[in-house]
């Protein structure tokens, strides 16, 4: 396998873009991809996008990736459309990296996008309730908490009340407290107030974060991640190819999808085992890394997959946000792109935007948020819901 490269970023600013189509916004982040890069649009030899929602929100279904590139002139290369809910643009990314580092191509596009605002609130979040085996939805809300389960699906999404119950869990056990989760939702939403490509940019406080109303306990509506439109693209190319177009290169030291599986409760969890590969491929291990953006879907999904990915022993979640470490400033920041629950949450563009930001860090662009000295870096994106765990994750792990 070749050593592949990324030479360029772009996104959108994550928000509520009820005005604009899923072509302008993914024309605004490819454009701002391609001009980083150097690369001209016709350079380019396959196209990765991934996308979750778009059949479902807008009946655009089968060649969404087709649409959107030949709307900019994009035509012609294969077109590779992945689904894979949370985890799509994740998945896009993969393919792209496999595409140049078996030497099929050397120039590859992956993008990430979607519209998941819609004037119907509760199609957005009948959309996200998709994402687990819809055969057994109502046994799925029949196991849940009387107390958290109303109005699942509906005026919220569903999976809240599945972070919701992860979370009352590992309170149960590990002595986690609601403090813990509301830390976490402060920090992210304080980075997220420096980079201007969030959704929510104003910095919070934990008490906010605790007196913000109760969505399904102990979550507050600060500490879920927001519904968004949006859309990221990163151009990956050879090693070799990657000094044509510029002198900062990043490279793709790993790239791991793997989908759930049945197990026992003391074998590894789905998070796990594709960080273990990710590790094991790189040729590092958890203590290496100098930053990360990781899927805090909810705030107790972040402190959760501390423990996940390695950054701390199981039951030490709270310890590592306790003691500042995954603040900007700390040993390890974690989402100094305000991650999910600040930059937002456009879930099919929700990969590569995690990518991109990485990128940036590790070339000393990320502005105001810049983790100093930052080498070594790791996104965790994951999707869907099945038997109690993430129905897909992607990690990736990137350095210079």
């Amino acid at each position: 396998m070749r050593q592949v490269a990324i030479v360029g970023a772009g996104m959108t600013r994550f928000a509520k873009h009820l005005d604009r189509s899923m072509k302008d916004l993914t024309r605004e982040a490819v454009d701002a991809c391609l001009a980083s890069s150097g690369v001209d649009k016709n350079r380019l030899e396959a196209a990765a996008v991934g996308n979750a929602m778009a059949g479902l929100l807008t009946g655009q279904e089968c060649i969404r990736g087709q649409v959107v590139l030949r709307d900019m002139g994009i035509g012609g290369i294969p077109v590779i459309n992945t689904e894979n809910a949370c985890a799509s643009a994740g998945t896009a990314f993969h393919l792209a990296w496999l595409y140049v580092a078996s030497g099929l191509y050397d120039t590859v596009l992956a993008v990430g996008m979607e519209k998941l605002f819609h004037r119907d609130k509760s199609r957005s979040f009948a959309a996200l309730g998709s994402a687990i085996d819809v055969e057994l939805m109502e046994q799925t809300l029949a196991d849940m908490n009387e107390a958290t389960s109303d109005g699942a699906g509906t005026s919220r999404s569903l999976f809240m009340d599945f972070y919701a119950q992860l979370a009352r869990d590992h309170m149960d056990t590990y002595g986690t407290t609601a403090e813990h989760y509301a830390k976490i939702a402060a920090k992210n939403h304080t980075h997220g107030s420096l980079n201007p490509h969030a959704q929510f940019q104003t910095p919070r406080s934990p008490q906010e974060v605790l007196d913000a109303p109760l969505i399904a306990d102990p979550l507050t509506r600060l500490m879920c991640s927001p519904i968004g439109d949006g859309a990221a693209a990163v151009v990956l190319t050879s090693a070799d190819t990657a000094r044509q177009y510029t002198s900062q290169p990043v490279y793709v030291r790993a790239s791991a999808v793997c989908s759930g599986q049945d197990h026992q409760p003391h074998e590894p969890g789905i998070s796990q085992r594709a960080a273990q590969q990710a590790y094991e491929a790189a040729g590092i291990g958890p203590q290496d890394l100098d930053v990360a953006e990781i899927h805090d879907a909810s705030a107790p999904a972040e402190l959760m997959l501390y423990e996940e990915l390695g950054l701390c022993p199981t039951g030490d979640g709270g310890r590592l946000i306790d003691e500042g470490v995954t603040a900007l400033g700390g040993r390890l920041p974690v989402n100094p792109s305000g991650g999910l629950l600040a930059k937002g949450h456009p879930v099919g563009a929700t990969g590569v935007a995690q990518i991109a930001e990485i990128f940036w860090q590790l070339r000393g662009q990320a502005d105001k948020r810049q983790v100093t000295g930052a080498k070594v870096g790791l996104t965790e994106n994951g999707g869907g819901m099945l038997r109690g765990e993430a129905a897909a994750v992607t990690v990736h792990i990137l350095s210079v």
